[in-house]
């Protein structure tokens, strides 16, 4: 189980590290020591998980998805506006989706399936429950109609990242789905859904974010006022097993993943092309 929780770990620290590359280069210049690096893992780590730069990109545009979770309850058509948003919010504060969009648009297919495939799908999904439930109109073709939102929202993200650096992104896709909405749905229903989503996704970060930091703050007093500096014990050391916490296998302990240690000096200078 350790070794099985330690490889889920390295393939984690390789595809976010290779997310924060690829939005920062695009496909063609992110170099695998500038990965490496990132990831504080070796070569031969990397490619006990990966058989190639293209196998981690195409790992990076599945991950994307994962991203946006459509609400199958209720309004089918304001999950799919729900569902945009979030996606909206995503791509301001999450490399991974960012990283998905620009592989995809930079027209990286990798031998895989259409970048887009994914997204296209799972709106003609919620276009047809939407018909099911009287929202849409019946005469609307699912596919159609998906293939025109999800290419209206890739056009939209892109030249919002050029206006403000997609800071107007929301707004934006709201903007799209007014456009959009009364050519598929009865106007009674239009009447009802939220073009900007039903959440604010960035106060309820804020929230969750100060959340967090009060909890943080309270744990961290708490284990304050437990210590006790004169028995010269540690508050909770009595979980901590063989000798520490934090510490890996030695290198070559058992081969299944390469030589762990952290890559970090032992990349080779000028990792990234200018």
């Amino acid at each position: 189980m350790a070794k099985q929780a330690r490889a889920v770990q390295t393939w984690r620290s390789i595809v976010d590290a290779a997310a924060s590359v690829f939005d920062d280069y695009g496909y063609e210049r992110a170099a695998i020591s500038e990965i490496l690096r990132r990831a504080k893992v070796t070569k031969g780590a990397l490619y006990f998980h990966f058989a190639s730069k293209e196998a981690i990109a195409q790992a990076i545009m599945d991950e994307q998805t994962s991203t946006v979770e459509f609400e199958q309850e209720g309004s089918p058509l304001q999950s799919l506006v729900d569902g945009g948003q979030q996606f909206a919010f995503a791509l301001r504060h999450n490399s991974m989706a960012r990283a998905g969009t620009r592989l995809s648009i930079e027209g990286v297919f990798l031998g895989g399936p259409h970048p887009w495939g994914d997204w296209i799908d799972a709106t003609a999904r919620m276009l047809e429950l939407g018909q099911e439930r009287g929202e849409v109109f019946p005469q609307i073709d699912p596919m159609v109609s998906a293939k025109i939102i999800v290419a209206s929202f890739t056009g939209i993200q892109l030249v919002s990242e050029a206006d403000s650096g997609r800071a107007d992104l929301r707004e934006q896709v709201a903007e799209m789905w007014r456009h959009i909405l009364p050519s598929i749905a009865h106007p009674g229903v239009i009447a009802h859904i939220k073009p900007e989503g039903r959440v604010d996704l960035a106060a309820q970060a804020r929230e969750k974010a100060e959340r967090e930091e009060q909890e943080a703050r309270i744990a961290a007093e708490a284990k304050g006022a437990g210590s006790d500096p004169d028995s010269g014990s540690r508050p909770g050391g009595a979980g901590l097993r063989g000798g520490g916490s934090g510490r890996g296998p030695r290198a070559g302990g058992t081969g299944d993943e390469g030589d762990e240690e952290p890559a970090g000096a032992g990349v080779a200078a000028g990792g990234v092309v200018a």
